[in-house]
């Protein structure tokens, strides 16, 4: 995950601090020292990073910090605030223009930074909050990007319009938005042709589509990899051609994250989204709150309840519920447990969000808690889906036909081990065990410990 590195040099110069009952200037000094180097290895904008520290050391050297009751808990969050700061205080939404009037929204960027499948996930969040949306195929250059938006706008179930590769972009554009008129679309989202790397022709394309359509907004998707190339991208596409907001994409990979710390401060303009996956779904809300929240170590608690709401089928985890209240789990509902953490963006995306995992970002808010490795975690419940699935739905429905025979049949049928097939019934035996003891807190009237867990 991205931030991974930052977040344990800061969980370290924090834990520190939190030693220490009483701080003098030169304990702050010290401590901020190492908070600018690892804000500098995370590839955060230098100017960025000094402004940061400058900020920080004038807020933390003063007697209310100094002299309280816990000084190094009160830098912490001076951190913490000047980080959301920074990252630009306020969620900012994606304007749209009155009532029934057509948006018209132009995708711009750099080729490989994700911007044809960042059009489609955000026609797909568009369609989710009731706007009607048509997607325009303005990217006649690359081999196959029309058919990537095609398929890509099939499956977030919303029309594209496209007139080949013979037609100037600007002609495709202007005729998609009479197309949207026509059929009462209230968005239209043009995806433009990206380039290796920022040119002349690519601006005057870009400029010609903008005044062929009154685009409302122009939103620049950059690649959060690239660190403070991102951030220079952003700088000149500003000045080229003006931009609204921005969306990072590839945050989930192995990035230093400077990119997102230094966007804002440097060109003026919003995070809007932020990209955390491959999957059309995986687009979530840029907050700034909560993604300092997630870079310090104190996870995102709000992000991971949102994605549950989104994903998580209430009726079914209600009857799941009731079930193991009753004491009738079995490999069915074990199944079903997994597929819900599978919308939900897996196991190492769950990590990412909890507070204090080194799944995720940083380490425990107090002392540090041994890493976990999703990657082998993920792997495992894979071979527990296959060898649950080599089950006949009476066995998965009734564990107890589970004899040495059919076990042998199980194994061979999920190319597993025999032992591996005895390990997944020992755990799933203890699992119910703990059910049945914690289910007792529901009969007692009091609110059942399992009462909205991702299951």
């Amino acid at each position: 995950m991205a931030f991974d590195s930052l977040s344990e040099k800061l969980q370290n110069v924090f834990k520190n601090l939190r030693g220490k009952g009483r701080l003098s200037e030169a304990d702050v000094k010290a401590a901020l020292k190492e908070v600018k180097m690892a804000l500098l290895e995370a590839d955060v904008n230098f100017k960025v990073v000094k402004q940061f520290v400058k900020s920080v050391e004038e807020r933390a050297i003063g007697q209310d910090v100094m002299n309280g009751l816990n000084p190094g808990q009160m830098v912490i969050k001076i951190v913490n605030e000047e980080m959301v700061s920074l990252m630009g205080s306020e969620t900012v939404e994606i304007a749209f223009r009155p009532g029934k009037e057509l948006t018209v929204i132009m995708m711009v960027g750099l080729q490989g930074a994700g911007k044809t499948t960042t059009t489609a996930k955000l026609a797909g969040k568009f369609k989710s909050k009731g706007k009607k949306t048509l997607l325009a195929a303005c990217d006649i250059y690359r081999p196959a990007a029309i058919e990537q938006l095609k398929i890509n706008g099939e499956k977030q179930g919303v029309p594209v319009f496209e007139m080949g590769d013979k037609v100037r972009p600007s002609e495709i554009a202007k005729a998609a938005m009479e197309e949207a008129k026509r059929t009462e679309c209230n968005v239209l989202i043009i995806d433009t042709a990206g380039r290796l790397h920022i040119d002349e022709e690519m601006m005057a394309e870009l400029i010609e589509i903008k005044e062929a359509c009154s685009v409302f907004q122009t939103i620049l998707v950059v690649d959060a990899m690239t660190g403070q190339d991102a951030v220079n991208v952003s700088s000149t596409f500003d000045d080229k051609i003006g931009i609204d907001g921005v969306i990072l994409t590839k945050l989930d990979g192995d990035t230093r994250g400077g990119a997102a710390l230094s966007i804002r401060a440097v060109t003026g303009k919003p995070i809007l989204y932020a990209g955390m996956g491959e999957k059309l779904s995986d687009l979530e809300q840029f907050y700034p709150d909560r993604m300092a929240s997630r870079i310090l170590g104190m996870g995102d608690v709000l992000s991971l309840i949102e994605k549950a709401q989104e994903n998580i089928d209430e009726e079914k985890a209600r009857q799941l519920e009731q079930k193991m209240r009753k004491n009738e789990f079995d490999f069915e509902m074990y199944l079903d447990s997994m597929s819900q953490m599978k919308k939900m963006g897996g196991l190492s995306s769950i990590m990412g969000m909890m507070p204090g995992m080194m799944g995720g970002m940083g380490g425990m808010a107090k002392g540090k808690m041994p890493d976990i490795d999703t990657d082998a975690a993920e792997k495992q419940m894979a071979r527990t889906e296959a060898i649950i699935y080599s089950m006949t739905p009476k066995e998965r429905q009734n564990p107890n036909l589970l004899n040495p025979s059919r076990k042998i049949r199980i194994a061979k049928g999920a190319g597993v081990d025999i032992a591996d097939v005895n390990r997944l019934i020992k755990q799933f035996e203890q699992m119910k065990k703990m059910m049945k003891q914690m289910g007792g807190f529901g009969k007692k009237g009091k609110r059942g410990l399992f009462k909205g867990l991702p299951f």
